[in-house]
């Protein structure tokens, strides 16, 4: 089982990278499109991380690929700057479990 990332932002993939998860970066709607194309043919890949910046990119297709998939996850992470979204991991758990903390 393999982790990749897709980044938009060098520092956040250099990050994973010394963790010992390859990536690539893009920036543009297309590329994340076509990355997520050959990581979902992938069989050996399981996870995909993604920066929030690509969620937006490409946010329908993402999530239309979290459902149809069911053996792969897919994880939104801040970029390297911090997160734009506020509380992250209150806002991750009541989405992924429709809680409301």
């Amino acid at each position: 089982m393999k982790s990749f990332v897709i980044s938009d932002d060098q520092d956040a993939l250099i990050g994973m990278r010394l963790a010992g998860v390859k990536g690539v970066m893009v920036t543009k709607r297309e590329e994340v499109l076509k990355e997520l194309d050959k990581l979902v043919k992938d069989d050996d890949v399981k996870i995909i991380i993604i920066t929030e910046s690509v969620l937006d990119m490409a946010k329908n297709e993402i999530m239309e690929l979290k459902l149809r998939k069911g053996d792969l996850l897919v994880v939104e992470i801040p970029n390297g700057f911090g997160s734009k979204r506020g509380d992250y991991i209150t806002k991750y758990i009541r989405d992924s479990l429709g809680l409301k903390l």
